[in-house]
C-alpha cells in the first residue's frame, strides 16, 4: 500500500460533506469535506505503487474542466481505473455542489 498527499490551489468553494463508492467494492471509496480555505489536499491510501504521476495528471485534468474545490479528499483506491476514479471525484464534488 501507498501514501500519497497532494495539495492543488482551490478555485471555489463548497460546502458539506459527501461520501461516494464502497472500499468493499473492488474499486474505491473517496470522502470530500469541503472547507472555505484556499487548498484542496488530498490523502490518498492505494494498492497501485508508483501511481502519483497517474494522479497529478488526474487532478490536473478535473482542475483544467471545473476547478477544483477547498477541502479535504479521502481516497481509498484499490485499484481503480482512472475512468473511475474520475467518476467517484466528480460524485462526491456534484454532491456537495447540490447540498
Amino acid at each position: 500500500m501507498e501514501q500519497i498527499t497532494l495539495s492543488f490551489p482551490a478555485s471555489r468553494s463548497l460546502n458539506g460533506r459527501a461520501l461516494a463508492g464502497v472500499v468493499g467494492s473492488g474499486d474505491m471509496e473517496v470522502l470530500f469535506t469541503a472547507d472555505q480555505g484556499q487548498m484542496l489536499t488530498i490523502e490518498i491510501t492505494t494498492s497501485v505503487d508508483n501511481s502519483t504521476g497517474r494522479w497529478n495528471a488526474l487532478f490536473d485534468r478535473l482542475d483544467k474542466l471545473n476547478g477544483l474545490p477547498a477541502g479535504v479528499l479521502t481516497i481509498h483506491d484499490f485499484g481503480a481505473t482512472p475512468g473511475v476514479a474520475r467518476i467517484r471525484i466528480e460524485q462526491v464534488f456534484e454532491e456537495v455542489s447540490h447540498a
